[in-house]
């Protein structure tokens, strides 16, 4: 009987979800092929027959922790009623402050930190891709609250002002001591609801 042939995706999604929990323990920085072989259970030369460098293995790593918080960002956004609300959601990352969340959060932080000091036209790519995906959310929040008469139709034009703001909180909240980035936030959504909601008049 032949050997079964491998699948190579499948078999990098096996090895980077061996690895997942370390690039919280050890840091990306401080990752190396070795331990990702012995965390897989794999030899040193068989990691290179799935990934190019470490870097390529921390992209499988990163696109799962992302892969997984878009399917929850989803699932939660459409329990919730209002745009405000799902807007918020949007922010959950930064705003969070639980110990699972800040895990995540510095993991980010790291991975930000590499895709400025290096670089990596790689690296930012594939942020580039990710960041794609909450702006489709942001157009489809956007879209529905002008559909049910919440919202200007102005609020189309700012999905990539929300997303820039996020990026620009987030990085407030990596750099900055003693900043407050939830009043930072709620004072930014109140002014930005504030311009686009549509005003009701009852008589």
């Amino acid at each position: 009987m032949s050997p079964r042939k491998v699948n190579k995706d499948e078999k990098r999604r096996e090895v980077a979800l061996a690895c997942s929990d370390m690039i919280h323990d050890l840091g990306i920085k401080n990752l190396t092929v070795a331990q990702v072989a012995k965390t897989a259970g794999i030899g040193k030369g068989t990691v290179y027959e799935y990934f190019e460098n470490k870097e390529d293995i921390i992209f499988e790593i990163m696109n799962i922790h992302i892969e997984e918080y878009h399917a929850q960002f989803v699932k939660e956004v459409q329990k919730l009623p209002t745009v405000r609300e799902k807007v918020e959601l949007f922010f959950d990352f930064v705003l969070n402050d639980e110990e699972e969340n800040m895990k995540h959060f510095n993991g980010y932080r790291e991975f930000l930190s590499i895709v400025l000091a290096e670089d990596n036209l790689k690296m930012q790519e594939f942020n580039c891709d990710k960041n794609e995906f909450f702006r489709g959310e942001l157009v489809k929040i956007f879209a529905e609250g002008i559909a049910k008469g919440e919202l200007k139709e102005e609020a189309m034009d700012l999905a990539d002002g929300i997303l820039t703001y996020q990026k620009g909180l987030a990085l407030r909240k990596m750099s900055q001591i003693n900043f407050d980035v939830r009043a930072d936030f709620e004072k930014f959504i109140d002014t930005v609801f504030k311009l686009l909601e549509v005003k009701k008049w009852y008589l």
